[in-house]
């Protein structure tokens, strides 16, 4: 992708009958700094470059829009195959243990996120991680949107990141992005207690060829699991939380609750009443039940 871009660039540059040297003045950089982008060798251009490379050469965009992808080739393999595989996904399975998925994050809830840790080293590195997560998020409107179903830890919603304005943002997004038809969200409370995946973040992919890939993540680093047999154990872990967690009616309302800062531990209904409002639910929806993958097919009933 630095090469495309590198080459844009040059037709670009060409095309207005500018010199290196002319366009490096008009973008505030040495003309070797272009040299260096046209040939793609050393450091992948900034996202405060790409906007003034867009700007003095009146591409309309085109730059800002490459540069998403000349910036993920800064990322470990694992990490680029990952997102391959995200953008390609039907459905997205997350399970979401401290943060909000970067999917659902609204942009001063991202920042916040993104603010801390170990790898940041400035505001013009902040900007870049957060022009490249909210233009992922992009997807969940596209006409090839996946079908997002998504566990949150009970955790998610309490810890205020951001500050209480920020907070009462993100999920006022959160119950808005519940309501589209392709996206499901619940919550597993703490009373809920241990359970399989509670190390970190867990996140099931199934890709248009029925293939799965699992990506786990803590806090300093992530894992992209392939191996089938492996993906399997992770799926079944994810489809235990989802069993678990409160149905998605009752996610809705305890998200609500704790929005408007009403909500208390001991509103967390029963096992049995939570298990008695999903059984309703699946009624309700005509009798499907999920299956591995987030899939749903219909349940089978007795011949008569």
């Amino acid at each position: 992708m630095a090469a495309l871009f590198g080459a844009r660039v040059r037709r670009l540059r060409t095309a207005a009958g500018l010199t290196q040297a002319e366009l490096g003045a008009r973008t505030h950089v040495v003309s070797t700094r272009i040299t260096q982008i046209e040939r793609a060798s050393g450091a992948k251009p900034t996202l405060e470059l790409a906007r003034a490379l867009d700007a003095a050469l009146g591409a309309d965009n085109l730059l800002v829009e490459l540069w998403p992808y000349v910036y993920r080739e800064a990322f470990p393999d694992w990490s680029r195959a990952f997102m391959a595989h995200s953008e390609r996904a039907v459905f997205v399975g997350e399970y979401a243990a401290h943060v909000m998925p970067g999917l659902l994050q609204t942009e001063e809830y991202a920042r916040a996120v993104l603010s801390v840790g170990l790898t940041l080293s400035g505001e013009a590195q902040l900007e870049e991680r957060l022009t490249a997560r909210m233009g992922r998020q992009k997807r969940l409107d596209s006409a090839d949107r996946p079908v997002l179903w998504v566990v949150l830890d009970e955790a998610v919603l309490r810890r205020p990141i951001g500050g209480p304005a920020v907070m009462r943002g993100q999920l006022e997004r959160l119950l808005e992005v519940a309501t589209k038809p392709q996206v499901t969200v619940q919550v597993l409370p703490f009373d809920q207690g241990e359970h399989d995946v509670m190390g970190g973040s867990l996140t099931i992919l199934a890709l248009p060829d029925d293939t799965e890939i699992a990506y786990t993540e803590g806090a300093h680093y992530g894992q992209l699991v392939e191996d089938p047999a492996e993906v399997r154990t992770y799926s079944l872990s994810y489809d235990r939380l989802r069993a678990v967690a409160l149905p998605p009616l009752m996610s809705l309302g305890m998200i609500r609750s704790v929005m408007e800062g009403s909500h208390r531990g001991t509103n967390v209904p029963s096992r049995s009443a939570w298990r008695r409002v999903a059984q309703e639910q699946l009624q309700q929806s005509g009798g499907w039940q999920l299956r591995g993958g987030g899939r749903r097919v219909p349940r089978h009933r007795p011949r008569s």
